[in-house]
């Protein structure tokens, strides 16, 4: 706890103008289309942020130096982290402008490094190393002689052993169970999930859109597209026509390009009150694994149905890893939510909405030749909320990449899906009662 303090005062120091950022998730912007992968294009609410313009590596395997160049000087903290071997490095938010595919190619001790938003007010680089470093300095440099303040940081060659060392007491291995590869350091998590439950007096259904991704964590991609782009356009587009029809409550879980934890995905659906989530995704299949299209949708299950669904669950699950949140001191809700898993009543919804979805969506859109499917995804484990995740195609696949880019296509996509979500209600209330 004592950590999660000094890294929040840490984030606020200077960050003033953080607080407007911080707003209720039912006030999202109507724009259709998310920023580029990335990058964040320079508009009202990134002008004031500091900009970073350029990023590279140099150096070999022995030793391996960063530079972020930027217009002014900046606060930050760098740290490691084990198992898998990366470092971590939390910064005020920055208006990221550099060119695509920075951080795709490492160099020297290291494979890639990726960079984005992982809170209102605060970024983060995270860097994937070949094998355990130490930070042998790390420093902020002032403009002088035409070049611009510039963040460096210099990694060293070290052994194992000294590289637990140098790890906070609370993220050494020695010293908690090895949970998976998600065991990393602890940020506080300013996301509209902390918001308290509102008093309503509208009583209709309530819907939660969850666009996946964001922020520091793009998801797949292909070329210039990116998961998190993709997902959110289509999300705000289904939270239009859903507002649209005025039947329904509906809020998002992110409305812009900003990263939020799994847990608190799920913690917005049930502090709110939802009576249905729908998470969003694209798929991508590695090479390796041949071809796969169409449209895909997931119910939760302790066993998946299918080696595909178990490998997606995983990859999903590691969101949080990706962006360097800490997994080992979750909420003990979790722990009810492991058990809660039996509650028939919300599966049942869920499996019936999926059933639903599906009939409505193939008549208008692809779907996989196996379009049912369940594992054990985080994000669809609240206990009295139903959920489905639904992967909208394969980016991986040009034909579906070409509709998940198409304004026509999304229509009809979203249009089957809200009549989905009509006949879902239509059928609970006449079987169950008033809904949430």
């Amino acid at each position: 706890m004592e950590n999660r303090a000094k890294h929040l005062v840490f984030l606020g120091c200077g960050l003033l103008c953080a607080a407007a950022l911080v707003v209720a998730v039912a006030s999202a912007p109507s724009a259709a289309e998310g920023p580029q992968a990335g990058a964040s294009a320079p508009d009202a609410s990134t002008a004031n942020f500091p900009v970073a313009s350029g990023a590279r590596l140099a150096g070999d395997g022995k030793q391996t130096r960063f530079i972020l160049d930027l217009d002014r000087k900046i606060e930050f903290r760098a740290f490691p982290l084990a198992d898998p071997y990366r470092v971590v490095v939390d910064i005020p938010q920055v208006n990221f402008q550099l060119a695509a595919g920075t951080g795709s190619a490492g160099r020297g001790l290291v494979k890639a490094f990726r960079y984005g938003l992982v809170m209102p007010g605060g970024s983060r680089i995270v860097f994937d190393l070949t094998g355990p470093v130490k930070i042998a300095n790390s420093y902020v440099l002032d403009a002088a002689n035409g070049q611009p303040p510039r963040l460096v940081l210099d990694f060293e060659e070290v052994d194992r052993t000294s590289f637990v060392q140098s790890l906070a007491p609370e993220s050494r291995p020695e010293l908690k169970p090895a949970i998976s590869e998600s065991t990393t350091a602890a940020i506080p998590a300013v996301t509209t999930a902390a918001l308290p439950p509102v008093a309503v007096t509208d009583s209709r259904p309530l819907i939660v859109i969850d666009p996946g991704h964001g922020g520091i964590d793009n998801g797949t991609q292909s070329g210039d597209q990116t998961e998190k782009n993709l997902v959110l356009g289509f999300g705000l587009a289904l939270r239009d026509r859903i507002d649209k029809s005025g039947k329904y409550r509906v809020i998002m879980t992110r409305s812009d390009d900003t990263f939020i934890p799994l847990n608190d995905r799920v913690k917005i659906a049930r502090t709110q009150s939802a009576a249905l989530f729908v998470s969003i995704h694209a798929d991508a299949l590695p090479r390796r694994e041949g071809d796969a299209q169409g449209a895909t949708i997931y119910t939760v299950s302790d066993k998946a149905s299918d080696a595909e669904a178990e490998r997606l669950a995983e990859a999903e699950n590691k969101a949080d890893a990706i962006a360097g949140v800490n997994l080992t001191d979750e909420p003990t809700e979790v722990a009810d939510i492991l058990i809660d898993l039996a509650q028939r009543e919300t599966k049942t919804f869920s499996n019936r909405f999926a059933r639903l979805l599906m009939d409505e969506m193939k008549s208008t859109v692809r779907m996989h030749k196996h379009p049912l499917k369940s594992a054990g995804f985080r994000v669809l484990k609240a206990p009295d909320v139903p959920s489905v995740l639904v992967e909208i195609g394969y980016v991986s696949n040009k034909g579906d990449l070409e509709h998940l880019v198409s304004e026509n296509w999304r229509n009809k996509a979203v249009g089957s899906m809200v009549q989905a979500i009509d006949t879902f209600f239509a059928k609970r209330l006449a079987t169950a009662g008033p809904a949430k």
